[in-house]
């Protein structure tokens, strides 16, 4: 049986990105463990034209380490793509480019597709981590397996006539009428789908229902940006979580809402259906909850309530495609360290500034989390951008020395109060 320093559960971007700043640490040895076979990076909406919302340097290590032979310029030099992307002049790469740029260096690192992770076990000294064939020990652990596509109660029981917009493109949606319930830059995306085929073909009829009371753009202005970066991590973090989940609650619009590009797109499609003839209808309805669904034999029946007018009203369509976001992935194979763990009223994890998580001290190893820490680290939690520096950070504490420095000047807002220092 292997001993590593660290074992990483669950290969997505941020996981990747701490084995990838680990490759040049010759004393920390950390481990990537996968259930799929390979790796495969939101493919359900994987459209041919999708951006990145985010710039090429929120790869897996720039952030942090801008000379790191696994940068995502390093990446196109490989590929002989460096001066195409020079030429093309756009900070943000296509979705279809990001995956194949994380494959390429999960090929040069220590991943282990098809290794399902089954129970963990704090073994006296170290974590016993098992799975169907194999088993490796851990001084430490890092989880980062990622959310779980999210299906409300009131759409419960709608078999095939619901899809996840988190597999969209994996479904036939050749429907007469498909209705996306919910917005995000996902719902948007689907609709826009929608709406280039019926546009092409006339067919299907596309009904977006959202209980926000507008399609919102993405603020993604520069100061308001600055909230993704370590200074408001550290000062988000400092308050009590009370406050935090006060504030997330009103900072859905800069990771919950829609692109501007994206927004205008689906104008643009709205403006010149204008000019065409007999297609099937399109609407656009703000304001208005799902309350409950059923299946007739007319198709699916949703019962809504309109926010504003507290009125509500029948929608008949075909096929629901729910764009309701997501939430954590279930993790069945901590269930021995559940004893040891601490929550917080709410049934999450508490999490310390450095990423990990509270746990009695009969423990000798830490667990930290990556993309688990929403509720106590803010906004910045699911963003790309604060990957190599959340990963730098936990290098650093199982290191217990300063592996990567840390960037210090990160915003130009004060978010502390006059002469208040957050550590």
């Amino acid at each position: 049986m292997t001993t590593h320093d660290v074992v990483a559960i669950g290969c997505g971007p941020f996981n990747l990105g701490l084995a990838a700043l680990a490759s040049t640490v010759p004393d920390v040895d950390v481990v990537v463990l996968e259930a799929r076979p390979e790796l495969r990076w939101h493919s359900g909406v994987m459209f041919p034209d999708a951006l990145l919302q985010v710039s090429f340097l929120a790869d897996l290590v720039t952030l942090v380490d801008p000379a790191h032979p696994l940068s995502f310029l390093a990446y196109l030099r490989d590929a002989d793509r460096l001066y195409p992307f020079y030429v093309r002049e756009r900070f943000h790469p296509t979705r279809r480019e990001y995956e194949d740029y994380l494959r390429w260096a999960a090929a040069r690192l220590p991943v282990r597709f098809s290794h399902g992770v089954s129970s963990v076990e704090w073994a006296g000294d170290r974590f016993a981590v098992s799975g169907p064939g194999f088993a490796v020990e851990a001084r430490h652990l890092v989880l980062g397996v990622g959310t779980a596509p999210h299906v409300p109660p009131a759409l419960a029981g709608l078999g095939d006539r619901l899809a996840h917009s988190s597999d969209y493109l994996h479904r036939d949606v050749s429907r007469e009428r498909v209705t996306v319930v919910g917005s995000g830059q996902s719902g948007a995306e689907v609709v826009l789908d929608l709406l280039r085929r019926n546009l092409s073909d006339g067919r299907p009829a596309v009904s977006w229902l959202t209980r926000t009371p507008v399609f919102a753009p993405l603020d993604y202005t520069r100061l308001v940006l600055e909230m993704t970066t370590p200074a408001y991590v550290r000062h988000f973090h400092s308050l009590p979580q009370d406050r935090r989940d006060a504030l997330r609650a009103e900072q859905w619009r800069h990771y919950r809402a829609i692109s501007s590009e994206t927004l205008d797109e689906l104008h643009d499609l709205l403006y010149r259906r204008e000019w065409e003839h007999g297609l099937a209808p399109v609407e656009l309805r703000p304001g208005v909850s799902v309350v409950s669904s059923a299946v007739s034999g007319d198709g699916v029946v949703l019962e809504c309530l309109h926010r504003d007018t507290g009125r509500t009203f029948r929608h008949v369509t075909d096929l629901v495609v729910a764009a309701t976001g997501y939430r954590q992935a279930p993790t069945p194979f901590l269930a021995p360290l559940e004893p040891f763990v601490r929550r917080d009223d709410q049934g999450r994890y508490v999490v310390a500034l450095d990423h990990s998580i509270e746990i009695d001290p009969a423990i000798g190893g830490r667990v930290f989390v990556a993309n688990a820490d929403l509720h106590s680290h803010g906004v910045a939690a699911p963003d790309l951008g604060i990957g190599a520096v959340r990963n730098a950070t936990i290098l650093n504490a199982v290191a217990g020395r300063e592996v990567y420095p840390l960037p210090a000047h990160t915003a130009y807002t004060s978010f502390t109060a006059p002469g208040e220092t957050v550590d």
